[in-house]
């Protein structure tokens, strides 16, 4: 589809004919691009079909091999700098939190925007300032303590702010509502539409289709490395993207969550929570999870959901017990070492801070909890990892390369995958699941769901916090919702709707 010639006027940036190559992969290839004034512009693509590389070279952390760029009327063959791109008025969000943990929240805010010589505001200022900001989006924490010490929604809205206080000219952000609960995310929309309405420009990219459709003027989509479409507001409705996104011209009718069949037998109880209490003065919890079924944990971020999850895995001990049940014998489950050794396994939200070994091989990555299922006479056998990998790849669809190439090497999709089937092939009992899509295309979402499906109908336990409404109303059988620390809701069958799920958030019943 082609899109109207705008004058420079009418444009905030026009990316022309680029190019981007890593060796002999073709990240990127005569890609262009035009952001209006006033618009919020969404790319969409599948992971590793060049998304990140367009958001690089438009922030100046790489160069293009080719092409231009150009801002109001002045062109360049790139950006040299981070530095220079802010300076031109271009600020980026990026989905991983680029925080400094040991650093105050004041100071975080204005890293990168104001001087440590010649600062542009007053230390009053810049207090009262990012303050206002970042209340604009979250209940502004103490700006004194350390970053570090914040949630993830939090670490996100400060990296928000921190390119707010810039001004942009064009502000993107790269899958930063990942990170962000249904609120703020709803408050970071009410942002976006006044930046545009003052004539800057947003380009927007997520993996939700209801963000999409809520947020984005125009689209473009990508595809291994290249433009296949742009189309403005209602042009393409969620299968028509899918199958721009994928290459396939007959998608499945699904929308980005598929429909989950709940036709599975629900087994006896191996999970139990007795008494768990999230902090001193909130109420206990009683739940039970059962073989085969799948339990969604949702609320506002810090409301307790993501604590509770934690309990489960022995991660972050509470008051009040967990246990697993095995038959007739139950184990009280006080650490995380009690629960891997009770076949209980928790997969953490932050892939790379928390699962990944960054400098190790996508080999190594996978076979890190199991290499004693590949011993013999004290030696680990490459050949029976490896075999065992190649299981998962064909069962989950792992797009992967050389098995010792390193696993940054991968899709944030991909590698989000090896780490699942490592500790899928542990065979566990129960598996914990902490926002496991957060960040993936859709794609890559169905493999997972897919999977998770199967392996329910096969008799585990899966418990998985999600922030995605639709991720918790299609897949899940129950979903419990969390407010203050306390356990607020239950969500099954004709209960379990977007509707209701997002009132219970708020602390309203399904009635009212």
């Amino acid at each position: 589809m082609t899109t109207a010639v705008l004058s420079a006027q009418d444009t905030t940036l026009s990316a022309r004919s680029l190019r981007k190559a890593f060796g002999p992969t073709v990240a990127l290839r005569d890609f262009s691009l035009e952001l209006r004034a006033g618009e919020t512009h969404v790319l969409m693509g599948e992971n590793g079909s060049g998304k990140s590389t367009v958001v690089k070279l438009l922030s100046g952390v790489h160069r293009p091999d080719s092409g231009s760029i150009t801002l109001g009327d002045h062109t360049v063959d790139a950006l040299p700098s981070p530095r220079a791109a802010i300076a031109a008025g271009v600020s980026t969000v990026f989905q991983e939190t680029l925080i400094v943990p040991q650093q105050t929240v004041l100071t975080n805010l204005w890293l990168g925007s104001d001087g440590i010589l010649r600062r542009r505001h007053s230390d009053a200022a810049r207090y009262e300032l990012g303050r206002e900001m970042l209340g604009r989006l979250i209940e502004p924490p103490d700006l004194e303590v350390g970053a570090g010490s914040l949630s993830l929604r939090d670490r996100q809205a400060i990296c928000i702010v921190r390119a707010l206080l810039t001004s942009p000219r064009l502000l993107i952000l790269d899958e930063s509502t990942s990170a962000l609960d249904v609120r703020t995310r709803d408050n970071l929309f009410v942002v976006v539409r006044e930046l545009c309405r003052g004539g800057s420009s947003v380009l927007f990219i997520s993996h939700r289709m209801d963000e999409v459709e809520e947020i984005g003027d125009r689209i473009t989509v990508l595809r291994s490395g290249e433009r296949v479409a742009t189309g403005g507001r209602g042009e393409f409705d969620a299968r028509q993207l899918v199958g721009l996104m994928t290459g396939d011209a007959h998608p499945p009718p699904e929308r980005d969550v598929p429909v989950h069949v709940r036709a599975r037998d629900i087994g006896v109880a191996s999970l139990q929570a007795a008494g768990v209490r999230l902090s001193p003065d909130a109420p206990p919890i009683e739940a039970t999870f059962s073989r085969g079924e799948i339990v969604g944990l949702a609320g506002l971020e810090g409301h307790g959901q993501d604590l509770f999850l934690q309990a489960l895995a022995g991660v972050r001990p509470a008051a009040g017990e967990v246990r697993h049940q095995a038959g007739s014998a139950a184990t009280v489950l006080r650490s995380r070492l009690d629960a891997f050794a009770a076949g209980v396994a928790y997969v953490p939200r932050e892939r790379r801070a928390e699962s990944l070994l960054e400098t190790r091989s996508i080999l190594d990555n996978f076979g890190l909890k199991t290499l004693r299922m590949h011993r013999r006479a004290g030696l680990v056998r490459g050949d029976s990892v490896r075999r065992r990998f190649e299981e998962y790849v064909e069962r989950l669809r792992i797009r992967t390369g050389h098995v010792r190439n390193p696993i940054t090497s991968l899709s944030g999709g991909n590698q989000q995958k090896v780490i699942l089937a490592r500790w899928l092939a542990m065979r566990p009992d129960v598996l914990l699941l902490n926002d496991p899509t957060r960040g993936i295309d859709m794609g890559a979402k169905r493999d997972i769901y897919r999977l998770l499906t199967n392996a329910a109908a096969e008799g585990l336990t899966i418990v998985m916090l999600s922030t995605e409404v639709e991720e918790l109303v299609e897949l899940m059988d129950r979903v419990l919702v969390f407010r203050e620390n306390a356990l607020f809701s239950e969500l099954h069958g004709e209960a379990l709707n977007r509707t209701r799920l997002v009132a219970s958030y708020f602390g309203r019943e399904a009635d009212q």
